[in-house]
């Protein structure tokens, strides 16, 4: 069971691995939206949207509802607003963490600076 947990997450993961997919997640985030909402909003092309909503959908991570002639997309399970926000916090600690480094650089090299 554990090696399959494994395999879920990693293939979860993958999924997610494309900048796109992760403006599409976040658009969805603040409600359900068409391909064209979807397309305006993250600037890009139809063609590219509709491909990487097949690849999310495909991994069950957005569903798609018939409204008419349209698609309207959601995000499967709300705890992936969570994931998000999560990997955003985690973003911001390591950006942080190298603002603080280069900083320590700077106040270093300034004593170099100084001792010349």
């Amino acid at each position: 069971m554990n090696l399959e947990m494994q395999k879920f997450k990693a293939d979860f993961f993958k999924a997610l691995a494309h900048p796109l997919r992760i403006r599409i997640l976040e658009l969805l985030a603040d409600g359900d939206k068409s391909v064209n909402e979807i397309q305006s909003l993250a600037g890009s092309e139809g063609s590219a949207v509709s491909q990487q909503l097949t690849i999310l959908r495909g991994k069950n991570i957005v569903t798609g509802t018939k409204d008419g002639n349209r698609v309207i997309y959601s995000l499967r399970d709300p705890m992936i607003v969570d994931l998000l926000s999560v990997a955003r916090q985690i973003f911001n600690n390591h950006l942080v963490d190298t603002i603080q480094m280069l900083d320590q650089l700077n106040v270093g090299s300034s004593r170099i600076d100084e001792g010349k």
